[in-house]
């Protein structure tokens, strides 16, 4: 499939690089997702399809999923020492995404049927950016694997909860929770994690031998946690506890300089302090609510996706977007509070969750968090968006 405006691009500079398009498309779906979700939670809008299934599509494979191809797309094929992609191949998987985001999106506000043709069409797109990694996988050289295997296994599971969650959508909804569970810690953290603990060593000169058994142990932890959460809900914090302590080690063997005087550094440093921290509060709220039956609103979900897999990607997007540009890889005022902003979406939401088990009414917290998530998009893009779509060079 092509859209006229990829067979017109030859020479435009935003279409040169794949991790372009994809980040700007991310940063626009995920500003379109939490307005619309906004606008419905405070009944100014109504939804044509379930405001929760929005928010939970809209982020997580509209918004994560093509930033994970701009970042995958551009650094895979080093990762493996292959050939870059060809343009017409990635250019072909984003007219996909973004005519899928447009229809799931308008759809949402104005018939299902809209929305489902979106759905599965970005499914379409997300299978045939897998299937370009598989393929980069076989056919590389290499002798150590071991990075991209993981990295590829998480990108698949990732389809393997998008087809699911098709599945809830259309025929069965109960399975809608697992598709959850599976796209949050073997998609979304499993991918993260693999890219991090490759890369953040590496950046932060840290001279540690490769942990080779880290990554099928955690993969065997957060299957244990898919699994416990399918025979009993909150049963999961159990896993969680060791998945914490057997990453927190992992990070402290590292030595990371914390707080690093780098900001390009601090903000990936933070992220990955964030992965023990949230698992650990993930535990202890999930033991609460079983034994006491008080509710944290998703604090376990929030707290990963926003405090670990966000902030990274806001760290690795930012140092993407400015080595890829010919920019300087140094952080400006304005970044730097963006990096520390990034701290301020995950306390605003991780308050939502604590207010709502006191059994307080949550609106007025849960409009301050989507605020703040909005601000911090919106801003970035107002510093990098010329970056990525002109090739700007920051002063």
């Amino acid at each position: 499939m092509h859209m006229k405006f990829t067979e017109d691009s030859g020479d435009n500079y935003f279409f040169s690089q794949p991790h372009q398009p994809f980040f700007v498309l991310a940063f626009i779906s995920a500003i379109f997702t939490l307005t619309i979700f906004l606008l419905s939670y405070n009944n100014i809008i109504h939804l044509a399809i379930s405001s929760i299934g929005f928010h939970i599509y809209g982020i997580i494979y509209l918004s994560f999923t093509p930033a994970f191809f701009a970042f995958l797309f551009t650094t895979f094929p080093r990762f493996a020492s292959t050939p870059t992609i060809a343009k017409d191949r990635y250019m072909r998987i984003f007219s996909i995404f973004y005519l899928g985001a447009i229809l799931f999106l308008l759809g949402s506000l104005v018939s299902p049927v809209f929305s489902g043709f979106g759905m599965v069409l970005v499914f379409v797109g997300h299978t045939m950016g897998v299937m370009i990694l598989r393929e980069i996988y076989l056919t590389t050289s290499m002798t150590d694997k071991t990075d991209i295997l993981y990295i590829l296994i998480g990108m698949s599971f990732g389809v393997l909860s998008h087809l699911l969650f098709l599945l809830s959508v259309f025929f069965y909804q109960p399975i809608m929770g697992l598709s959850i569970e599976i796209s949050v810690y073997l998609f979304l953290f499993l991918v993260t994690f693999s890219v991090a603990q490759r890369m953040v060593p590496f950046f932060s000169h840290s001279m540690v031998d490769a942990n080779k058994p880290l990554l099928k142990t955690i993969v065997i932890l957060l299957v244990s946690h898919i699994v416990l959460e399918g025979i009993y809900t909150h049963l999961s914090f159990i896993v969680d506890i060791i998945l914490a302590i057997v990453i927190a080690r992992e990070i402290f063997r590292w030595k990371l300089v914390f707080p690093h005087p780098n900001p390009l550094l601090w903000v990936l440093h933070t992220a990955l302090y964030w992965v023990p921290v949230s698992l650990l509060l993930g535990a202890i709220t999930n033991l609460m609510t079983l034994t006491t039956d008080i509710y944290f609103l998703a604090l376990d979900v929030h707290s990963i996706t926003i405090g670990f897999v966000f902030t990274m990607l806001i760290g690795f997007g930012t140092r993407v977007t400015l080595g890829h540009s010919g920019n300087r890889m140094e952080a400006d005022r304005l970044t730097v509070i963006i990096f520390y902003w990034t701290q301020v979406v995950v306390f605003a939401r991780v308050l939502v969750s604590i207010v709502a088990s006191l059994g307080y009414d949550i609106i007025i917290f849960f409009n301050i968090s989507i605020v703040v998530f909005l601000i911090l998009l919106v801003v970035w893009g107002v510093r990098f968006f010329d970056v990525l779509i002109r090739g700007k060079k920051l002063k």
